[in-house]
């Protein structure tokens, strides 16, 4: 616990530093809320940051982290370029094409991390510091970056189980989209750890939500004694909603991750809650951080993850943020 809430004052300090950033870049005064539009722009050189992820085609997550990004890029003078690539080598690649291309720093998603390496190793080589986000909360420190920004996903998968056990559940699958990643892996791992009933993973193809869909429809039917889902992405909880009312399941659906949909369905009793990992705020802290670094050699974490989850979000307190979720920014 105590930990946890030093991660905790470290995030709530860095959001008080991009505030006071913010209002120096306007002369002194506040800056304006609202929208996706930066207001004032740092008074510092032009840097180009590169932001590569594992982002897998229309996933609204990564709408939001790119979001945030790009907020954080027009906040810091940062030319920003972004580029989502599901598979590990294609990521190596954009990293080493970031590295020829003489960038300032790079920001990089550690799906695959031994995977990404050699490449994480060229960029040290060459004196360009990287932050990694969202996945590798186990492989950071490793890796050949400056940091981690994200959540503990086994310590969320094992608070998923605590609130499984809360609910009385007893039979529950972890729906995983994207077999070998290691933060998802982690994440069922810890409902298995936590939950005292009965658990097991259902791998699906997360690019195809038709075969996802059918995946789970037999699932559902071959076992009727199944009385939870659980995804790990927000676009897959709806899935899941749907295939149980099809099939007359009487398995509830709670989800990592939320976006608008999601929040309209907590509000209405559909899906039960939604572990909220920030993506807006994760994919800002990565240019941000970068930023502070390369113009102040400033260390966000200081040498330890920041954390910006895991939270529950439900039916107590989805309204605090559902106008958030409608603007794409939660």
């Amino acid at each position: 616990m105590r930990a946890r809430r030093s991660a905790y004052r470290v995030v709530i300090a860095a959001v008080v530093g991009i505030g006071l950033v913010a209002c120096s870049s306007t002369g002194g005064k506040p800056a304006a809320s609202g929208g996706d539009s930066a207001v004032g722009t740092a008074n510092t050189p032009r840097i180009k940051i590169a932001m590569v992820t594992h982002a897998q085609v229309g996933d609204t997550f990564w709408d939001t982290v790119r979001k945030g990004a790009e907020m954080a890029a027009a906040k810091d003078n940062v030319e920003l370029t972004y580029q989502g690539a599901e598979q590990a080598p294609e990521q190596a690649n954009a990293i080493q094409s970031a590295i020829d291309s003489k960038v300032d720093g790079i920001a990089v998603t550690l799906a695959k991390p031994d995977a990404m390496k050699p490449a994480l190793a060229a960029a040290a080589d060459a004196g360009i510091p990287v932050i990694a986000f969202n996945a590798g909360f186990d492989a950071w420190k490793t890796a050949n970056v400056l940091g981690y920004i994200g959540t503990d996903e086994e310590a969320s998968g094992r608070a998923v189980g605590d609130r499984l056990n809360q609910e009385g559940a007893q039979h529950v699958v972890c729906v995983n989209h994207a077999q070998g990643h290691v933060d998802l892996e982690a994440r069922c791992a810890g409902i298995t750890e936590t939950f005292k009933g009965r658990s097991e993973n259902l791998y699906v193809n997360g690019n195809d939500m038709p075969a996802v869909q059918a995946t789970m429809t037999a699932k559902l039917q071959q076992d009727p004694s199944i009385d939870y889902l659980v995804t790990l992405d927000a676009p897959f909880a709806m899935t899941a909603l749907n295939t149980a009312s099809s099939t007359g399941s009487k398995a509830k659906v709670g989800t990592f991750g939320t976006d608008a949909e999601v929040a309209k369905s907590i509000q209405a009793n559909g899906v039960q809650w939604a572990i909220d990992i920030q993506p807006y705020l994760q994919g800002y802290l990565a240019v941000d951080s970068l930023w502070l670094y390369l113009n102040n050699r400033n260390l966000i974490g200081g040498g330890q993850p920041v954390l910006t989850g895991p939270a529950f979000i439900d039916v107590n307190n989805v309204a605090s943020i559902a106008e958030y979720a409608a603007k794409g920014t939660r």
